[in-house]
């Protein structure tokens, strides 16, 4: 008899995640090998409470609901911010899991999200290797953050940069139409990673510089270099536009948008407020007119701006997964190999999930320039290849038509 699989989606949304998720399903058909395919709903918490979807069925149904699952944004079975407690301490849920798979003949959990989710991966894997299961468990990445080890990116990245780029471009074209001083400071996604705000650097071609400054969380956020900063780029341009992380703090490690930030229950820091506050240190100290922008959630879920090299990467790290669990590999996550820039070039291999997760990678220090406002031409190579080609969407009443979502309302 077949096992069946089940699949499940965490974590932040990205463009990219569904990609994946169709990747899995697809590379579970062509297999052949496996049974049922369940889709989990929101993450481990829909495990838990047995709410499962067939994904077998809507493909049986839908010659093309792969193909549209692939365009579609954020994730279609849904999320959630549910962390396994250590199962030595609290088996609980451990228990109750392995009932649910045993009942439900369950021979694969394809687990996709950032690091968190792996952390749930990695924990499952442990303990279904400590009671003898043969389960297997598999980790695929995602986020726009970009911060997890042992990959050279994650899918989701790609697109939020190409989004972030586009409108830092489309913004640099309003600035420009004025003839007075103006700044402007768009804050971008990252708290502790700046992946996301070096990716406006692309918005750079012949005509136009913009940003003209850009500050990362990685190098620590001084207001009086700040004010000089943009003092003398107001000096050789009339319109400045400054690309700032939500998470850049003080030498002292305080975040600048709050010292006194809420932490989520993973004990990240929930912050908003960045570019509100250098709003008001330009307002002032300089005087000019100044405005802010906070690129906020169209960064992880702008379908319509997809990089189609992400979303291809992200299918097949999804396919790919399902090759590594028929060779009975369990407790590793899928990840990306860069082998060249230029030309762009890549592998698939598996790495062990229980080392990506709780682990965050940074932006390397000396991708930044030295006076810590600005970025390098590395950071540049490694982005542009990220946000290359477009996907072709099918529009209806002149809106994308994206996959119905009505089994989450």
């Amino acid at each position: 008899m077949k096992k069946n699989c089940i699949i499940a989606q965490s974590g932040g949304p990205t463009p990219a995640i569904n990609a994946s998720l169709a990747g899995v399903v697809k590379g579970l058909l062509d297999s052949g090998n496996f049974g049922e395919i369940y889709g989990s709903l929101r993450g481990i918490t829909g495990t838990l409470k047995e709410d499962f979807i067939s994904l077998s069925d809507l493909v049986k149904n839908d010659d093309s609901f792969l193909s549209r699952l692939y365009l579609t944004p954020a994730m279609y079975l849904g999320s959630c911010r549910h962390k396994l407690p250590d199962y030595n301490t609290d088996f609980g849920d451990y228990e109750r899991l392995f009932k649910i798979f045993e009942r439900n003949n369950i021979g694969a959990f394809f687990y996709i999200g950032g690091n968190d989710s792996m952390d749930t991966a990695a924990k499952l894997a442990e303990y279904g290797k400590k009671i003898g299961s043969d389960i297997c468990f598999a980790g695929i990445p995602k986020t726009i953050d970009n911060d997890l080890v042992l990959t050279d990116h994650t899918p989701g990245y790609g697109s939020a940069a190409k989004f972030i780029a586009t409108s830092m471009l489309e913004m640099a074209h309003d600035t420009y139409i004025y003839g007075i001083p103006s700044v402007t400071i768009v804050e971008i996604m990252g708290r502790d990673a700046g992946w996301l705000t070096a990716a406006s650097v692309l918005a750079r071609n012949e005509y136009n510089e913009t940003p003209q400054l850009i500050y990362l969380p990685e190098v620590a956020f001084d207001e009086e270099r700040f004010i000089n900063d943009v003092n003398e780029k107001l000096s050789t341009h009339k319109n400045l536009i400054v690309a700032v992380s939500e998470g850049i703090r003080d030498k002292e490690g305080n975040y600048i948008a709050a010292t006194k930030a809420k932490a989520d229950k993973f004990g990240h820091a929930q912050l908003s407020g960045a570019g509100k506050v250098l709003e008001h240190v330009v307002k002032i100290n300089i005087g000019v007119k100044c405005r802010s922008v906070e690129l906020n959630i169209p960064q992880r879920c702008a379908g319509h701006i997809s990089s189609k090299a992400d979303l291809d990467e992200a299918m097949l790290l999804g396919y790919e997964a399902v090759k590594h669990v028929e060779n009975g590999r369990s407790g590793f996550m899928t990840a990306i190999k860069r082998t060249s820039d230029n030309p762009y070039t890549y592998n698939i291999e598996a790495v062990d999930v229980s080392q990506v997760a709780n682990a965050a990678k940074s932006v390397p220090l000396d991708w930044i320039s030295p006076s810590g406002n600005d970025v390098t031409e590395e950071m540049i190579a490694y982005i542009k290849p990220l946000i290359q080609g477009e996907v072709a969407l099918t529009y209806k009443d002149g809106l994308p038509e994206y996959l119905n979502i009505s089994h989450l309302v």
